[in-house]
């Protein structure tokens, strides 16, 4: 059976940028990451889903001081 699924993974970072959605946006477009296929599950695609950046900013925790 092919199907989607959704995996969240928390990731916790130290960043040079001075806003976090800059630090956001190059992990989105420059890191690298691997989800490999299990005995009974193949991989077939992996995306990662870019986040709106305006719903970081009312977020107390998506900013830095």
């Amino acid at each position: 059976m092919k199907d989607t699924i959704f995996l969240f993974i928390k990731v916790v970072i130290q960043t040079k940028h001075r806003y976090i959605q800059d630090a956001m946006k190059e992990l989105e477009t420059q890191t690298q990451y691997n989800i490999g296929s299990t005995a009974n599950v193949e991989v077939l695609e992996t995306e990662i889903i870019q986040l709106n950046k305006d719903a970081v900013n009312k977020n107390s925790h998506g900013t830095q001081h």
